[in-house]
């Protein structure tokens, strides 16, 4: 498969990064995580509050990364409000197949809203685990807050 020459870094993708500051990050969250990218050094300290539903009313991150990094973090985080643990692991799942192009032809992007602006970035693998690290962060503080339940 071609993969196609477009710009890594359009301005869609650098708007998006500027959501972060819509994410505070307090002592507050009832559960938390943290990442770190071996590839790139990237770092998200992540903290999440469920409601009794256990779908997800607030979150707040601290993200040092690269512009896939933070994009890709606030894209997380601009879906996430309303959402289960199951439908956040499963987007991750799918953003992981559709990285390592273990998708059927047809299928295009994982959905989740606004997830085409990290499109280019799936040509570029030294980027991939900057745009896992909030989904990764994510997935491990809402573990443990199945866990706690």
């Amino acid at each position: 498969m071609q993969r196609s020459q477009s710009k890594l870094y359009t301005p869609n993708l650098l708007s998006l990064a500027t959501h972060l500051a819509d994410f505070p990050l307090d002592k507050g969250f009832g559960f938390n995580a943290q990442g770190r990218s071996r590839t790139c050094g990237s770092t998200i300290d992540l903290g999440v509050d469920l409601d009794h539903e256990g779908r997800v009313i607030r979150l707040g991150m601290q993200v040092s990364a690269c512009a896939i990094g933070q994009s890709s973090a606030a894209i997380m985080a601009l879906g996430a409000k309303g959402r289960l643990p199951s439908e956040i692991s499963g987007a991750k799942g799918a953003i992981i197949a559709w990285l390592n192009e273990k998708v059927e032809p047809g299928i295009s992007l994982p959905k989740w809203p606004k997830f085409e602006a990290l499109e280019p970035a799936r040509a570029h693998k030294g980027r991939h685990d900057a745009l896992l690290l909030a989904w990764t962060a994510m997935t491990q503080a809402l573990s443990t807050a199945q866990s706690s339940r």
